[in-house]
Protein backbone atom coordinates (compact mmCIF):
# COMPACT_ATOMS: atom_id res chain seq x y z
CA UNK A 1 0.00 0.00 0.00
CA UNK A 2 1.23 3.45 -1.01
CA UNK A 3 1.52 6.14 1.56
CA UNK A 4 0.61 9.54 -0.52
CA UNK A 5 3.14 11.49 1.19
CA UNK A 6 2.50 15.42 -0.70
CA UNK A 7 -0.87 16.02 -1.73
CA UNK A 8 -0.66 19.40 -3.48
CA UNK A 9 -4.87 20.51 -2.92
CA UNK A 10 -4.37 19.33 0.92
CA UNK A 11 -1.17 21.85 1.18
CA UNK A 12 -3.14 24.85 -0.68
CA UNK A 13 -6.36 24.31 1.49
CA UNK A 14 -4.82 23.68 4.53
CA UNK A 15 -1.65 26.16 4.27
CA UNK A 16 -4.70 28.93 3.78
CA UNK A 17 -5.80 28.07 7.20
CA UNK A 18 -2.11 27.66 9.01
CA UNK A 19 -2.34 31.14 10.96
CA UNK A 20 -6.38 30.47 12.47
CA UNK A 21 -5.30 26.68 13.16
CA UNK A 22 -1.97 28.03 14.45
CA UNK A 23 0.17 26.32 16.94
CA UNK A 24 -2.01 23.03 16.08
CA UNK A 25 -1.35 23.32 12.63
CA UNK A 26 1.22 20.68 12.04
CA UNK A 27 -0.86 18.17 14.14
CA UNK A 28 -3.99 18.55 12.58
CA UNK A 29 -2.28 18.88 8.95
CA UNK A 30 -0.61 15.23 10.00
CA UNK A 31 -4.34 13.78 11.53
CA UNK A 32 -5.54 14.94 7.81
CA UNK A 33 -2.61 12.83 5.74
CA UNK A 34 -3.00 10.06 7.90
CA UNK A 35 -6.52 9.58 7.54
CA UNK A 36 -6.34 10.80 3.75
CA UNK A 37 -4.38 7.90 3.19
CA UNK A 38 -6.16 5.32 5.28
CA UNK A 39 -9.56 6.61 3.10
CA UNK A 40 -7.63 5.85 -0.37
CA UNK A 41 -6.26 2.60 1.21
CA UNK A 42 -10.05 1.55 2.35
CA UNK A 43 -11.30 2.25 -0.94
CA UNK A 44 -9.76 2.68 -4.61
CA UNK A 45 -10.66 5.46 -5.59
CA UNK A 46 -11.63 7.48 -9.04
CA UNK A 47 -9.75 11.31 -9.72
CA UNK A 48 -13.03 13.01 -8.81
CA UNK A 49 -13.62 10.15 -5.34
CA UNK A 50 -10.19 11.14 -3.88
CA UNK A 51 -10.34 15.25 -4.65
CA UNK A 52 -13.99 14.66 -2.43
CA UNK A 53 -11.84 12.74 0.41
CA UNK A 54 -8.86 15.44 0.51
CA UNK A 55 -11.66 18.46 0.54
CA UNK A 56 -13.61 16.81 2.96
CA UNK A 57 -10.30 15.90 4.76
CA UNK A 58 -9.25 19.68 5.17
CA UNK A 59 -12.54 20.89 6.39
CA UNK A 60 -13.92 18.08 8.14
CA UNK A 61 -12.42 19.67 11.98
CA UNK A 62 -11.34 22.80 11.35
CA UNK A 63 -14.76 24.55 12.60
CA UNK A 64 -12.72 24.00 15.91
CA UNK A 65 -10.23 26.71 14.66
CA UNK A 66 -12.33 28.78 12.55
CA UNK A 67 -15.18 29.27 15.07
CA UNK A 68 -13.35 28.51 18.32
CA UNK A 69 -16.05 25.61 19.34
CA UNK A 70 -16.11 22.04 19.78
CA UNK A 71 -19.22 21.70 17.99
CA UNK A 72 -17.34 22.37 15.21
CA UNK A 73 -19.79 20.00 12.37
CA UNK A 74 -21.83 22.70 11.21
CA UNK A 75 -19.28 25.32 10.87
CA UNK A 76 -17.07 22.90 9.43
CA UNK A 77 -19.35 21.70 7.07
CA UNK A 78 -19.63 25.54 5.88
CA UNK A 79 -16.52 26.29 5.41
CA UNK A 80 -16.58 23.48 3.03
CA UNK A 81 -19.56 24.53 1.05
CA UNK A 82 -18.27 28.00 0.62
CA UNK A 83 -15.23 26.63 -0.83
CA UNK A 84 -17.06 24.14 -2.90
CA UNK A 85 -19.30 27.01 -4.22
CA UNK A 86 -16.09 29.39 -5.26
CA UNK A 87 -14.41 26.38 -7.13
CA UNK A 88 -18.13 26.15 -8.44
CA UNK A 89 -17.82 22.50 -7.20
CA UNK A 90 -21.28 22.97 -5.54
CA UNK A 91 -23.03 19.65 -6.86
CA UNK A 92 -20.58 17.69 -4.86
CA UNK A 93 -21.72 20.01 -1.39
CA UNK A 94 -24.33 16.74 -0.51
CA UNK A 95 -21.62 13.89 -0.54
CA UNK A 96 -19.00 16.21 1.09
CA UNK A 97 -21.09 17.51 4.19
CA UNK A 98 -22.35 14.22 4.56
CA UNK A 99 -18.80 13.04 4.89
CA UNK A 100 -18.09 15.57 7.38
CA UNK A 101 -21.54 16.10 9.61
CA UNK A 102 -21.26 11.87 9.48
CA UNK A 103 -17.72 11.69 9.88
CA UNK A 104 -17.78 10.64 14.11
CA UNK A 105 -20.82 8.19 13.11
CA UNK A 106 -20.90 5.32 15.80
CA UNK A 107 -22.62 2.95 13.78
CA UNK A 108 -22.49 2.40 9.73
CA UNK A 109 -23.13 4.51 7.73
CA UNK A 110 -25.82 2.95 5.29
CA UNK A 111 -26.75 5.15 2.14
CA UNK A 112 -25.98 3.87 -0.98
CA UNK A 113 -26.13 7.10 -2.65
CA UNK A 114 -23.01 8.32 -0.97
CA UNK A 115 -20.45 5.72 -0.53
CA UNK A 116 -17.67 7.77 0.18
CA UNK A 117 -19.06 9.21 3.49
CA UNK A 118 -18.60 5.18 4.79
CA UNK A 119 -15.13 5.19 3.48
CA UNK A 120 -14.64 8.71 5.38
CA UNK A 121 -15.99 7.67 8.84
CA UNK A 122 -13.91 5.00 8.50
CA UNK A 123 -10.47 6.59 7.81
CA UNK A 124 -11.15 8.62 10.27
CA UNK A 125 -11.81 6.56 12.99
CA UNK A 126 -8.52 4.16 12.15
CA UNK A 127 -6.58 7.46 13.35
CA UNK A 128 -9.09 8.77 15.74
CA UNK A 129 -8.39 5.36 17.90
CA UNK A 130 -4.79 5.68 17.33
CA UNK A 131 -4.88 2.41 14.85
CA UNK A 132 -6.90 0.03 17.49
CA UNK A 133 -9.49 0.43 14.83
CA UNK A 134 -8.01 -0.77 11.47
CA UNK A 135 -11.28 -1.10 9.88
CA UNK A 136 -9.39 -3.59 8.09
CA UNK A 137 -5.94 -2.28 7.06
CA UNK A 138 -2.88 -3.69 8.06
CA UNK A 139 -1.25 -2.76 11.30
CA UNK A 140 2.03 -2.54 9.46
CA UNK A 141 0.58 -0.05 6.85
CA UNK A 142 -1.23 2.12 9.73
CA UNK A 143 2.08 1.90 11.81
CA UNK A 144 4.32 3.31 8.20
CA UNK A 145 1.30 5.57 8.00
CA UNK A 146 1.32 7.23 11.52
CA UNK A 147 5.72 7.22 11.68
CA UNK A 148 5.83 8.97 8.20
CA UNK A 149 3.02 11.42 9.89
CA UNK A 150 3.47 12.13 13.51
CA UNK A 151 0.63 12.89 16.10
CA UNK A 152 2.43 16.18 17.00
CA UNK A 153 0.17 16.42 19.73
CA UNK A 154 -2.97 16.14 17.90
CA UNK A 155 -4.82 13.40 20.01
CA UNK A 156 -3.49 15.20 23.19
CA UNK A 157 -5.29 18.44 21.67
CA UNK A 158 -8.77 16.86 21.14
CA UNK A 159 -8.44 15.93 24.85
CA UNK A 160 -8.08 19.47 25.82
CA UNK A 161 -11.12 20.63 23.89
CA UNK A 162 -13.17 17.67 24.90
CA UNK A 163 -12.74 18.07 28.91
CA UNK A 164 -13.08 22.22 28.28
CA UNK A 165 -16.58 20.95 26.64
CA UNK A 166 -17.10 18.78 29.41
CA UNK A 167 -16.12 21.18 32.02
CA UNK A 168 -19.08 24.03 30.19
CA UNK A 169 -21.43 21.07 29.22
CA UNK A 170 -21.77 18.63 31.93
CA UNK A 171 -24.67 16.51 31.12
CA UNK A 172 -24.14 16.95 27.26
CA UNK A 173 -22.36 14.64 25.52
CA UNK A 174 -19.95 15.82 22.96
CA UNK A 175 -22.05 17.18 20.28
CA UNK A 176 -19.58 15.96 17.56
CA UNK A 177 -20.77 11.99 18.51
CA UNK A 178 -23.80 10.59 16.66
CA UNK A 179 -25.30 6.76 16.58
Amino acid sequence: MVIEEHISLLEDLLGQWQTEIGPDYTGYKHHVYRMINFCLALHKCQREEREKIIIAGCFHDLGIWASDTFDYLPPSMALARAYLEQNQLEAWAPEIERMIGEHHKLRKYRDERFPLVEVFRRGDLVDFSLGLVTCGLPRSYIRRVKHRFPNAGFHKRLVQLELGWFAGHPLNPAPVFKW
